[in-house]
Order: structure tokens, then C-alpha cells, then sequence
């Protein structure tokens, strides 16, 4: 088993200019841990930014938020992963659930973005997650499991080293409301479950899946209690650079 303890931060819509250089300067003096990954997913405008700031410093990457799932053409606003390449980005996020959402992306879209993403050698933290209702009727385990299977089961197994996946209850974001430990844990272990069976059992080994939903400094320690719960993606305590790193400490203790 490989997997990496990642904290991903998710800064979405969020910071200026100077305040966004500001925060990866505050969070790369922090030193987190040298066991866990760190990504920044930064708004596109301060991308390059990122990358150069953070070139020589081991262990933080960035991340954009989103890319087209065509190679170019007439989209208007859209950035194509060839140019997330062609800066140096190694990381997309791909399926939030707010892309999904306000944006109508389906598992059929989401699964050639990957392939776009790829194929231009970027890595892919794919979000997958329920509503409430979903949640509530039950069947979330399987809601969540088809979003992976539609989104990720094309892949070769080896293109399955270059994903990271994401759960995040959508009931749980920006609401101030967490799933449980025991419910973090219980999504993940069905999720790497249903992937061992359905794929294999060294692509479930060596799959990071990482916990999204008000993920808090507070409740971080519990959160990552979970033996299949190998990070976190963060939104708004990412956006404090003391707050994130007692996120990574909790995470570098589990």
C-alpha cells in the first residue's frame, strides 16, 4: 500500500491578488509536515503565480479548479488542461459538486475531462458525493459509487495512479455541517470496497481518497480517524494559513 496522506485546499471563489500571494507565501513558511502532500487549488487568474512561488518548495503543489474537457476551440472563458500543462500545473480538480451543481456537469462530461486532463498529463482529484435527500433515502453508497464507475472505470490501471478522489457529502459544504467520523469512514471503506471488487485490489490500496465537508481544525483529528480516510479537501479554513496547517498537523498524527 502507497497511499498518500493529502490536504488539499479548495479556495474556490475567494482572495485578490495580494492576498492570495499572501496566503501561499503565510501557508509555505508554515513548514507542514513533510509526511503529507499539499495542494493548493488557487482561482486560474493566480495560477502561475502559484507554480513559481512554489517550485522549489517540496511537498506543495497547486492545483486548478476546473478544465474543459475539449482540447481547444470556440469557449468562451473556458481553460483548456493544454494550458494548465503549458504553465506547469500538475493538479485539477474535476466533479466538485458545486461544478455539478451550478453547472450541470453529468458523470458523461466529468469522464472525458479526466481523459482531457490526463491525456495532458495532469493529475485528478475527482469530487464525487450525495444531497441530503439522497442521503436520507438511503442509497447514497450507491449514488456515490455510479459517479466513480461512470467517471473513472474507462481508466487503464495505470492511469488510476495519476487520480485522487474526493467524497464530499454535498450536505456538508459550507453548511457548518460534518458527517461523522463513523460516516466519513463508512463511505470511504464502501468506496475503496467497491472499487477493489469491481477493479482491483492494488487500485484500492493505493488510492487516496480524501473527506470533503467542513472540515474544520476542530473536528480534523476525528475526521482522519478513519483508516480509509486519507486526507482532506479543505474549503474555508484553507483560506487561513494557521488554521490549514493545524489541519495538516491532524492529518500528519493520524
Amino acid at each position: 500500500m502507497s497511499r498518500r496522506k493529502i490536504a488539499a485546499g479548495n479556495w474556490k471563489m475567494n482572495k485578490n491578488y495580494d492576498d492570495a500571494l499572501q496566503l501561499i507565501r503565510d501557508i509555505s513558511a508554515t513548514n507542514p509536515p513533510k509526511d503529507i502532500h499539499t495542494i493548493l487549488a488557487i482561482p486560474s487568474i493566480y495560477l502561475k503565480n502559484g507554480v513559481d512561488m512554489l517550485m522549489h518548495i517540496i511537498g506543495i503543489d497547486v492545483a486548478a479548479q476546473n478544465c474543459h474537457q475539449e482540447e481547444s476551440g470556440a469557449y468562451t472563458g473556458e481553460i483548456a488542461a493544454s494550458m494548465l500543462a503549458s504553465i506547469s500545473v500538475p493538479y485539477v480538480v474535476i466533479g466538485h459538486s458545486e461544478r455539478r451543481e451550478y453547472f450541470y456537469e453529468n458523470n458523461a462530461q466529468l469522464a472525458k475531462k479526466v481523459d482531457t486532463a490526463l491525456a495532458n498529463g495532469l493529475q485528478v482529484i475527482f469530487c464525487c458525493g450525495e444531497s441530503l435527500e439522497i442521503r436520507k433515502s438511503g442509497d447514497h453508497v450507491a449514488y456515490v459509487s455510479e459517479q466513480i464507475r461512470e467517471g473513472l472505470f474507462h481508466l487503464s490501471d495505470e492511469q488510476w495512479s495519476n487520480i485522487v478522489v474526493a467524497y464530499e457529502p454535498i450536505w456538508a459544504i459550507g453548511t457548518g455541517e460534518t458527517a461523522s467520523p463513523e460516516q466519513a469512514q463508512e463511505m470511504h471503506a464502501a468506496l475503496r470496497s467497491m472499487i477493489a471488487s469491481e477493479k482491483s485490489n492494488d487500485i484500492a490500496d493505493d488510492l487516496s481518497i480524501l473527506y470533503g465537508g467542513s472540515v474544520k481544525p476542530s473536528n480534523a483529528a476525528d475526521i482522519f480517524s478513519g483508516s480509509d480516510v486519507d486526507g482532506a479537501l479543505v474549503g474555508g479554513a484553507s483560506l487561513v494559513a494557521d488554521g490549514f496547517l493545524e489541519i495538516m498537523d491532524a492529518l500528519s498524527k493520524s
